[in-house]
């Protein structure tokens, strides 16, 4: 199979200012984790916003330090690095703007995308596994603030410096993977979705909606509700209505029950049997459809 490289020549007037939102864009053969690489130049004072992309990721980084790697070119791996103009107590929204970014650019394209709280998107499929139902995880996002990057101050006045946080999100996308390449059998890719779709354009579709989605969450104020965004998440997510369990962060056990909202601060809000419960960090496991 022949997979083409991404043509940086062509994505960079899309991409880098005047024309697109990014101050810096590159694109590297290999990296272990983007990432990673994405903290380390921000510790050292990178250009922001900058989004880095690996064409053969070999040690990409999920949730709870899971790692997983992609054959060479069939995937979108991408990190971002951003400074939202946000409270930090906003930034729980950080990975399900992403969500919600990706799941949008995969819709412009005809591919009907899900969000599963709190950063996988999800594809339909014809049968049901164990934790997802009749669904396949096709992208996960991981944010991460990065509390010690390195200050940026206003152009031409060096004693006014820029506090807000800096954060990188990731995102794996599967684009061209067969079905043999898949690691475990949750997951399928967007070729396997019966779209032949080109890396490079869903990258820039990508950024487009993300950095678009981030605008009006600034302008809000942070408020995600306010802005209009909450709204549109719950319209996209595959996680709310249906009954899940959530082993939450830490060992600190399970709980289940019917997921109901978005609180305003990202988390997600389950009707159990003794009441609302608050899941902030976790992995949800859909358990049944509703």
């Amino acid at each position: 199979m022949t997979r083409p490289p991404l043509d940086v020549a062509a994505l960079r007037p899309a991409l880098l200012e005047p024309t697109g939102p990014l101050a810096r864009v590159d694109v590297v053969a290999t990296a272990a984790s983007t990432n990673t690489d994405l903290v380390a130049r921000a510790r050292a004072g990178a250009e922001i916003p900058a989004a880095l992309v690996a064409e053969h990721q070999q040690a990409g980084r999920g949730r709870a330090g899971r790692a997983w790697e992609t054959p060479a070119r069939a995937a979108l791996t991408v990190s971002f690095l951003l400074r939202p103009h946000v409270a930090a107590d906003e930034l729980g929204w950080m990975p399900l703007l992403t969500g919600l970014a990706l799941a949008r650019t995969l819709r412009a394209e005809g591919v009907r995308a899900q969000v599963k709280w709190p950063n996988d998107v999800l594809l339909p499929a014809p049968t049901a596994v164990e934790g997802l139902g009749r669904f396949r995880k096709v992208a996960g996002v991981l944010a991460e603030v990065v509390p010690d990057a390195a200050p940026v101050t206003a152009p031409g006045d060096p004693g006014d410096a820029d506090d807000a946080p800096v954060v990188v999100v990731g995102v794996g996308l599967n684009v061209d993977q067969r079905a043999e390449e898949m690691p475990v059998p949750t997951a399928t890719s967007v070729a396997l979705a019966g779209r032949d779709l080109d890396r490079g354009e869903l990258l820039v579709g990508l950024t487009g909606e993300l950095f678009t989605l981030v605008a009006r969450w600034e302008a809000a104020g942070g408020d995600a509700v306010e802005a209009g965004l909450a709204g549109e998440y719950a319209e996209v997510s595959a996680t709310l209505g249906r009954t899940v369990r959530a082993e939450l962060a830490g060992g600190a056990g399970s709980v289940e029950g019917e997921a109901v909202r978005v609180a305003d601060d990202g988390a997600l809000v389950l009707a159990t049997a003794t009441g609302e419960r608050v899941v902030t960090a976790g992995d949800v496991h859909h358990l049944r459809r509703v």
